[in-house]
């Protein structure tokens, strides 16, 4: 039972990855807004292909929640009911949500998209939780931490509604982009408690140290990255892509994320040194090594190249797998830290 909970977790966190990834892409390709209301999309389960679809028609069933397009603006329907020959505005309220109006068939379906892997992630996650009550007598904390992961992801679910309601403001994504996160940690520590493997490795405190501090590092890297790219887009918006000089308006957050990223590289750079070096065996940093690697490159070719259209997803995605590959190793750290210090008291 305890290796299915654990196979079971693994795939919740790729699922949880996938909607990392959904989350770059639909902020890409300015997509955010595809669905104007929450859960449903249109008011619809599988959403409209094309703008006639919500355009009033005679002698319809609609149903409550039904979105129909009026002079440019968007009207939900009040409750269930079948509609007349004409139009009658009793039967509608305005969108008075949000400012957004605009109907974009390949932005609403790369938004419903992104929901749909949001929801598909849920079910490992249920199916874990289920398996923990099996495992209570085992560990207890994975029955906790299991329940803990699903209350994260309603609220998850909900921060996603104010996000549209908002109208894509900056914090609430920044905050909806940390929360993924969050919950990319739990399901980490549910894989790496779940664990009944031993590993050759080897506890050093300065690395465990070193490791934890570049790991807040990638946070605040994360937080100031989507700080910048929400600026990015307001330029965007307001003068066309690209249609200014990023190196002349770039703001303090930009410099102060690449001033980190100086001391990123250093602190790494020593971690891989003294790692090599006290042949600490934690296979994963390599993968640290690789990423900081790629959000190097990709760094580089968005500030000297007008940030090509797929760099700023990919830089996104790789700070996520970065941070969680950091954090499974701090796990892995403190665990060889428990064993050394039951060994100690064995003798």
């Amino acid at each position: 039972m305890i290796q299915k909970f654990r196979n079971t977790a693994k795939v919740a966190l790729v699922l949880i990855y996938l909607v990392i990834i959904a989350g770059a892409v639909v902020r890409m390709t300015g997509s955010g807004m595809g669905c104007p209301d929450w859960p449903k999309c249109f008011g619809y389960y599988i959403p409209p292909t094309d703008a006639s679809e919500i355009q009033f028609q005679a002698n319809h069933e609609y149903k409550k929640g039904y979105v129909i397009q009026i002079d440019e603006i968007f009207y939900y329907a009040k409750s269930d009911f079948t509609s007349g020959s004409e139009l009658n505005l009793n039967n509608w309220e305005r969108n008075t949500t949000h400012d957004y109006n605009t109907f974009n068939a390949t932005h609403t379906w790369i938004e419903y998209i992104n929901r749909l892997i949001g929801a598909l992630s849920g079910v490992p996650i249920l199916i874990f939780t289920i398996m923990s009550i099996w495992l209570w007598s085992y560990k207890k904390r994975l029955l906790l931490l299991s329940v803990l992961t699903v209350f994260g992801m309603g609220f998850q679910a909900w921060l996603g509604k104010t996000v549209v309601d908002s109208n894509l403001l900056p914090y609430k994504i920044t905050i909806h982009m940390v929360m993924a996160l969050v919950i990319v940690g739990v399901i980490l520590y549910l894989i790496h408690a779940s664990n009944t493997k031993i590993k050759n490795q080897k506890y050093d405190k300065l690395f465990k140290n070193g490791i934890i501090l570049a790991t807040a590092l990638t946070l605040i890297q994360i937080v100031l990255g989507t700080q910048v790219r929400q600026f990015v887009d307001e330029q965007n918006s307001i003068n066309g892509y690209f249609n200014w000089d990023f190196k002349e308006l770039a703001p303090l957050d930009f410099y102060i994320h690449r001033t980190l990223s100086i001391l990123v590289l250093v602190l790494n750079g020593w971690l891989f040194y003294r790692h090599k070096k006290l042949q600490l065996g934690f296979s994963k940093f390599k993968y640290v090594i690789f990423c900081i690697g790629l959000e190097i490159a990709t760094g580089i070719a968005m500030y000297y190249f007008d940030f090509p259209f797929t760099t700023q997803p990919i830089h996104l995605v790789i700070a996520a797998l970065l941070i969680g590959f950091q954090f499974y190793i701090i796990l892995e750290s403190l665990g060889q830290k428990q064993s050394l210090n039951y060994r100690v008291e064995q003798t």
